[in-house]
């Protein structure tokens, strides 16, 4: 593998498990020294599937035990004061930032609840804190070290929901949400274009983590996969590709795109 990012550092939020530990474990491999962060550096341990595909006792152990450097940090994304300690962290630690990815987030509720009419006030607010806000405050925060350098790639997570609504309609809080990023990432791209920053996003669909599998067994894979044009449900490794390419100087001309990774989910037919 050629390694594109050695000298380079990166930080991942949300990296303690499932999509954001792929993340990780993909920039250390192309040589990125890792921040790993998350709300709580062992929150694999919630989930038996994700406990089982851990491959050391945090994320940042399981890079150094593949030769890489990393650290990890925790931080709350919906505290702008946790995630500057956290940029400052990484600045202090490895002297610059290059790379940040912003896979913190999360819904709440029912994925056949919370229907666009019917929201719940308290629980709105919570989703779009985990996901809008905890990303404008990561990318607030990594922007500064990054002016400075006249160089970084903010890489964004949006999600098929932001891309086309649930059918029915339910689960708007979160779609909601994850459109909001994919149109800050947007506003980003022509915002830091100047200071030779690029920011782009990516929208997963249905990808098959630990924690997701579960349900997606549930509801029949095959069923599921049947409704994707290229007939079968999305990897971890899939995102993490998209997530190398823009991290590495290939991307360096690209920026304001939004990138569905969903086997063509959200341009085929509903």
């Amino acid at each position: 593998m050629v390694r594109t990012l050695d000298g380079k550092v990166a930080l991942v939020t949300g990296a303690a498990r499932g999509l954001g530990r792929a993340y990780a474990l993909k920039l250390a491999s192309l040589g990125a020294a890792v921040v790993v962060s998350d709300i709580d550096l062992r929150s694999y341990e919630q989930f038996d599937a994700e406990a089982r595909q851990a491959g050391g006792e945090t994320t940042a152990a399981e890079i150094a035990s593949r030769g890489g450097s990393a650290i990890g940090v925790e931080a709350d994304v919906t505290d702008r004061g946790s995630v500057v300690a956290l940029v400052e962290a990484a600045v202090a630690e490895y002297g610059r930032l290059d790379v940040v990815v912003c896979n913190a987030g999360g819904g709440a509720g029912s994925i056949d609840g919370s229907r666009a009419s019917e929201l719940d006030a308290d629980e709105t607010q919570v989703v779009l804190q985990r996901n809008l806000v905890g990303t404008m405050n990561t990318c607030i925060a990594a922007a500064a070290p990054m002016k400075e350098q006249r160089s970084g790639k903010l890489i964004t997570v949006s999600s098929s929901a932001g891309v086309r609504p649930i059918a029915g309609g339910s689960y708007a809080h979160y779609g909601v949400s994850k459109a909001g990023i994919a149109m800050y990432t947007r506003y980003l791209a022509q915002d830091l274009g100047p200071h030779g920053i690029t920011a782009n996003c990516i929208a997963p669909g249905q990808i098959t983590t630990g924690r997701l599998m579960v349900s997606f067994e549930a509801a029949g894979v095959d069923k599921l996969s049947a409704q994707i044009p290229l007939r079968r449900l999305g990897s971890v490794d899939d995102c993490a590709n998209v997530v190398g390419f823009l991290a590495s100087p290939d991307s360096d001309y690209v920026t304001g795109v939004v990138i569905p990774v969903d086997g063509g989910l959200t341009r085929s037919p509903s």
